[in-house]
């Protein structure tokens, strides 16, 4: 099966449209995440505030797949090393991925979640909100078992519970809203696509 950026690309495997087209989806995805990782709220009791990028990461995993989808999260993270103020609260530089850093975790997540969330769309777990479900499940605990462990790791291995407290149970709420906008919005926008393109099975 296909996903939805490779439906809209050129069709000629080996054209420079086609790596045009791909170089495009990966700058306009890493721009999405890097504008909702500045939707940053800080708490007091933890260093990993609450962004909006884990929504952009799901969507951007599903539309463009496993491939696409990790190679944008790349040039994410490689934007914000270099110096663009792209991660959360507009900070940047190549410590934020080192493992000194208590968010590091996370943003490496962002890659496996987005590859497994394109894979799992590759087999068509996009197509309804009930299977588009499952996958942003799947992507987010992906992404929590990374940020977890390098969490658990830099704030010197405290009792597992408390590592639950600072990484993972102020953002179950927030997380669920955003994998269930990611779920819906993807079978949304299948079902538009066959609309304008009946001529193609989608």
């Amino acid at each position: 099966m296909s996903t939805l950026a490779w439906e809209l690309a050129p069709t000629s495997p080996r054209s420079a449209a086609r790596v045009g087209f791909q170089v495009a989806c990966a700058v306009v995805g890493s721009l999405l995440i890097a504008g909702l990782a500045q939707i940053s709220i800080p708490l007091p009791f933890t260093p990993v505030p609450i962004t909006g990028q884990t929504l952009g990461v799901l969507l951007v995993g599903a539309a463009y797949g496993p491939i696409l989808g990790a190679a944008t999260l790349g040039l994410y993270l490689l934007e914000g090393a270099v110096g663009l103020p792209f991660f959360a609260d507009n900070v940047s530089g190549w410590e934020i991925l080192g493992f000194a850093s208590a968010t590091g975790g996370y943003l490496w997540g962002f890659v496996a979640s987005a590859a497994l969330v394109g894979w799992l769309a590759r087999h068509g777990w996009d197509r309804s909100f009930r299977s588009a479900i499952g996958a942003m499940l799947l992507g987010e605990v992906v992404l929590y078992v990374v940020g977890l462990v390098w969490l658990h790791r830099v704030i010197g291995s405290p009792p597992i519970e408390d590592t639950l407290v600072a990484g993972l149970y102020p953002f179950v709420i927030g997380d669920t809203m955003k994998l269930l906008a990611a779920a819906a919005l993807l079978p949304g926008a299948w079902r538009l696509l066959g609309r304008l393109r009946p001529d193609r099975r989608v």
